[in-house]
């Protein structure tokens, strides 16, 4: 979790991993997008910011606390 800014948003991607990116980015949270997504609709996981339309994100300090709840 160093790894983390302490404020800002986290794409998709940088929380699920991309293997497909050079270099590939490692998953901070080990589940498929589609249990992602499941869990955010469900309140299991945090809800995601509209930062535009199409582009969505995660608060880090709502990634943060989700890790550490673990």
């Amino acid at each position: 979790m160093s790894q983390l800014p302490e404020t800002g948003f986290l794409r998709l991607p940088q929380l699920l991993g991309n293997p497909k990116a050079n270099p590939p980015t490692p998953p901070l949270i080990p589940v498929g997008r589609s249990t992602w997504l499941a869990g955010v609709r469900s309140g299991r996981f945090p809800a995601a910011v509209k930062l535009s339309p199409g582009i969505n994100a995660w608060k880090v300090e709502d990634i943060k606390n989700l890790i550490a709840s673990f």
